[in-house]
């Protein structure tokens, strides 16, 4: 029996305690236990990097205040949507936004934060080579040395053994580091991040993700890249191990919680008979007793009686009611002619729940990734992607069959299609976001042979033939017609806003004159309506119509939530129109107003009408 506490409370414990809840990665340990590590605090409340050299266990390395700065540090961008690249623009509820990811997770932090249930990503693994995601932070060999103490006052070598390893993986830890903070905000309290990585850099990711998401809220599995059945294995140099797995890091935004997956367990077994000519097909009969448990309370104690009268009374694996509906589903064999305990028949056709064992076998492998995306394209256009059946794993023990799944290195866009996929499997109604930097092929690829001059463009044409092809695979499906293959494609900008926008007191007299509007000249009408999605943090998929209201052009998202317009020449006759329409958010632009006199009115109509506006 639990104890009175009969102590007064700790705050500092408290204190602690609320702090690691909004900074994970400032919790540390010390001689007493949790501790708070202040230099790191400083630093998350800082837009410049603080110095601090306290002993502490904890992963560390040159670049990482500057990654941390980095993350923290605001963007003066958008997202420019691009009708012509997307797939069913205005009914689709699924993103693919290309850009750099860390400048993509930024621009979604007011919009999705805490809205995502599962993110997985397969980034880049470390092989010693220039990323493509730079952000400034690889160093050439002097800055490296000066950094990490490796010289002494007069520029001597205090080391003697080459530090090229120490680059190596710092490079790629300060690429990671932003974007795993940022990624964790996006998630749902019971949200998950996985991530794919060799065994070059587990040991490192697996301490930055303790460090973001806090000790134990991080495990990692182990995934076979191949299947046996296929033949197929990686090839091997003579006298080593033969590399045949990599891991899945797995980060929980709170409780580890990770669904069960129907898994068709017992299709190659003899031992499957079919004696009472059931339907279903062959079957077998399992324990539905809870054999050692002796407790005579709960609602899974209770009397069964058999068609011949005999009666048992036990602890059961059902409660009465299941018990019910298994014998009118025709589900409960009862032994020794009907006088025997009851059994549960087990169909060998019927998936059944299964537990996810960390070593993650049966998901094909690496060469089955690849030729899906051949047998799409007719050509090998990617090497090592991942198969589908690894991503749709994970979303079913995920639980997003009516969520959003973000993937920001989207690379061949297999998330995007397995999602499809498992959507038209189970009735789901999952939404994607896919990111993927502009990354240039090599002009010795086969991709740029056929055409695609980047992985982005791979990506958006892999979901356009993936979709039609689960489509037509699916066509005799109940209610396969209105299964989501589109997708609005949006690029990461500049801001549609001109330098006085954000900076008018650095605006000399000689540019007002280049001022008549404070929009840039090249962005259209979505392009602003995007922007303020974006700043008011509304779903970048909603609903968007376009009506007439008074004459002028207005755009209505998620039905009346917001009415932007941005024509010129607004009127009283207009904005008393367009209040009438009952949004509940309203944007026009500053410089959109016939007269001052309206401008000055505008405010006070809507404020009648309790209805919010702003001016861009």
């Amino acid at each position: 029996m639990e104890r009175l506490d009969l102590t007064t409370p700790n705050f500092t414990g408290e204190n602690i305690q609320k702090l690691s809840e909004l900074f994970p990665n400032c919790v540390t340990e010390d001689s007493n236990g949790k501790t708070i590590d202040f230099d790191a605090l400083k630093q998350e409340l800082s837009s410049n990097i603080i110095e601090g050299n306290k002993e502490r266990y904890q992963l560390t390395w040159p670049g990482k205040a500057k990654s941390l700065v980095t993350a923290n540090m605001p963007i003066n961008k958008t997202l420019r949507p691009v009708r012509a690249e997307s797939k069913d623009f205005d009914n689709t509820e699924n993103l693919y936004i290309e850009g750099d990811n860390l400048e993509v997770l930024k621009l979604l932090q007011e919009t999705y934060l805490g809205k995502v249930k599962m993110i997985y990503i397969d980034p880049p693994y470390n092989t010693g080579k220039d990323f493509v995601y730079k952000d400034d932070f690889t160093q050439d060999k002097a800055e490296y040395d000066a950094e990490s103490g490796n010289i002494d006052d007069e520029g001597g070598r205090l080391v003697s053994n080459p530090d090229s390893n120490g680059r190596y993986h710092s490079d790629w830890l300060s690429m990671m580091y932003p974007r795993l903070k940022l990624a964790r905000n996006l998630l749902k309290d019971d949200g998950v991040l996985f991530i794919s990585i060799d065994n070059t850099e587990i040991i490192n990711l697996n301490k930055v993700c303790n460090e973001i998401f806090s000790n134990d809220l991080v495990e990692f599995y182990t995934w076979y890249l191949n299947d046996s059945s296929e033949g197929s294995f990686v090839k091997t140099p003579s006298h080593t191990v033969r590399q045949e797995t990599e891991y899945i890091v797995a980060c929980f935004k709170g409780k580890k919680k990770l669904s069960k997956y129907p898994e068709y367990r017992y299709l190659d077994r003899d031992d499957f008979t079919n004696a009472d000519n059931d339907p279903r097909g062959n079957w077998m009969s399992g324990n539905i007793s809870r054999n050692g448990i002796t407790s005579t309370t709960g609602s899974k104690y209770f009397t069964i009686t058999t068609p011949t009268g005999a009666e048992y009374t036990r602890n059961w694996t059902v409660s009465h009611q299941e018990f019910k509906d298994l014998v009118e589903d025709g589900r409960i064999y009862f032994s020794n002619n009907g006088d025997g305990v009851p059994r549960l028949k087990i169909f060998q056709n019927e998936p059944l729940d299964t537990t996810q064992s960390s070593l993650l076998q049966n998901l094909r492998s690496s060469s089955t990734g690849k030729k899906e995306v051949s047998d799409l394209f007719g050509v090998e256009l990617f090497s090592f992607p991942k198969p589908t059946n690894l991503i749709s794993r994970l979303s079913v023990l995920s639980d997003t069959s009516n969520e959003i799944v973000l993937d920001f290195f989207s690379g061949s866009a297999t998330t995007a299609h397995a999602i499809m996929q498992l959507n038209a499997e189970d009735g789901g109604n999952r939404k994607f976001i896919m990111a993927q930097i502009p990354e240039a092929t090599d002009e010795k690829s086969e991709a740029y042979k056929a055409g695609y001059k980047t992985i982005a463009e791979i990506g958006k044409e892999r979901i356009r033939r993936a979709g039609e092809k689960i489509k037509e695979d699916n066509a005799d499906k109940e209610g396969i017609s209105d299964l989501d293959i589109g997708f609005r494609v949006l690029k990461v900008d500049s801001s549609n806003m001109k330098d006085v926008y954000f900076s008018p007191d650095n605006t000399s007299q000689e540019d007002m004159f280049d001022l008549a509007s404070n929009i840039k000249d090249d962005r259209s009408d979505e392009d602003l309506l995007f922007m303020v999605l974006l700043d008011w943090g509304i779903d970048l998929s909603v609903k968007i119509e376009r009506r007439e209201v008074a004459g002028k052009t207005v755009y209505f998202a998620d039905d009346n939530f917001l009415a932007a317009c941005f024509n010129d020449d607004l009127n009283e006759d207009f904005i008393k129109a367009l209040a009438s329409e009952n949004p509940l958010k309203v944007v026009l632009r500053d410089s959109g107003f016939a007269s001052s006199s309206v401008k000055i009115n505008v405010e006070q109509i809507f404020k009648q009408a309790d209805i919010e506006v702003k001016v861009i």
